[in-house]
């Protein structure tokens, strides 16, 4: 079923599937048994047009609408979720802010360089203590004789460390006055005095994508590098997440097509008592299942997508399709790790790899008990 995709998704979709299959599955395994982030690759990506790939032409950007950004997302996640994690980390938090709420003057600066995968931008947000209750972020900036000084630390974030990560939009407090609470967030270029970037390692999943912490001591930065106006860094932030639970949820629904495709495949394969096991019901109706369950997540996201190229209201939708497709992600690998029996478990199956990698999708961009806030409280107040 294509969903009434038009012809440029079609294309879209086919070009990804096999850049996919051809330039990154042949080096997947390798990649994350070494915990390596690939810079080849993230250019290869940034060559085939995929960052920025919604942003206008003028900024370098392919003019694409949401849903073609997320097949692409979604293609990719179906071979190897630390490639996706790059891109949809990148084009959602990294792009999305600047475009969405940057001056023209910060578009021109910044945008250009950062489609064609030479570079890539990361957006701070969690904290030690400021997980999913954001407002806990105690990083903070004061202004003076027109600089602001950041002091503070940010940790987990996507494309903060990697050789060609080039900045951060990091949300600080401004303001802290008893329960007064005022959030702004400020661009940091790298390579500002006081500004440190620190690989995390040892990562259970996604260990071919850049995680990092991120210091600022005294970090100076111009007054102009403010994004948007001082106190909207709640409401940047929270559009920021609205976008973003789109592109998990391709991320989600990507690994489920790829764990549910290793499934069929691998039943036609192995043989017991005589059959393959497909033939075998406690198989064939896990797989149907599982196929359900994809069919399902694909037509839940793909609504939201449509939503917001129609621009209307689609927060709720991206909450649903992230809470959807990352738990869908994880049922559906867990079915897959079952239906290869023992060899699921070893690292020279993919399936082994998608297990791990599905499970920071109930946590990364609010985790499930969040998404679950934020539905029921738009369902109650419609």
């Amino acid at each position: 079923m294509n969903f009434g995709l038009n012809q440029e998704q079609i294309l879209i979709r086919n070009t990804v599937r096999d850049f996919a299959e051809r330039e990154i599955k042949p080096l997947a395994k390798e990649l994350d048994e070494k915990g390596q982030f690939s810079v080849e690759l993230t250019k290869k990506i940034g060559e085939l047009g995929l960052f920025g790939m919604y942003l206008p032409e003028k900024f370098g950007g392919q003019a694409s609408d949401t849903l073609s950004y997320i097949i692409a997302v979604e293609e990719l996640a179906r071979i190897d979720s630390s490639q996706s994690a790059t891109l949809a980390a990148h084009n959602s938090l990294g792009i999305g802010p600047l475009y969405y709420f940057g001056t023209e003057e910060q578009k021109q600066k910044y945008l250009p360089q950062l489609c064609n995968g030479n570079a890539i931008w990361a957006f701070g947000l969690t904290e030690a203590d400021a997980g999913s209750d954001s407002r806990g972020t105690k990083s903070f900036a004061t202004l003076n004789d027109g600089k602001w000084k950041i002091n503070g630390s940010k940790i987990f974030i996507t494309n903060g460390a990697s050789p060609v990560s080039v900045g951060v939009t990091a949300q600080v407090l401004t303001k802290n006055e008893g329960e007064i609470k005022e959030f702004t967030t400020i661009i940091v270029e790298k390579g500002t005095p006081g500004f440190k970037q620190i690989p995390m390692h040892n990562k259970m999943m996604w260990r071919a994508s850049d995680t990092a912490e991120l210091y600022f001591d005294n970090c100076e930065v111009p007054y102009e590098n403010i994004l948007g106006n001082i106190g909207q860094g709640s409401k940047i932030m929270l559009s920021t997440l609205d976008n973003g639970r789109l592109s998990i949820g391709a991320m989600g629904l990507g690994l489920a097509q790829g764990a549910l495709e290793m499934a069929v495949k691998y039943s036609k394969e192995r043989k017991q008592f005589g059959k393959y096991i497909h033939n075998f019901q406690a198989v064939s109706f896990k797989i149907a299942d599982m196929a359900t369950k994809v069919e399902m997540a694909r037509a839940l996201l793909y609504k939201a997508c449509i939503l917001k190229d129609q621009h209307k209201d689609f927060g709720k939708q991206a909450a649903m399709a992230k809470l959807y497709c990352s738990e869908i992600a994880k049922e559906i690998a867990d079915d897959a790790v079952q239906i290869h029996g023992g060899y699921g478990l070893m690292k020279d199956y993919d399936i082994e790899r998608f297990y791990r990698d599905q499970r920071i999708l109930q946590i990364g961009e609010g985790t499930s008990e969040i998404q679950r806030l934020v539905i029921s409280r738009k369902v109650i107040n419609e």
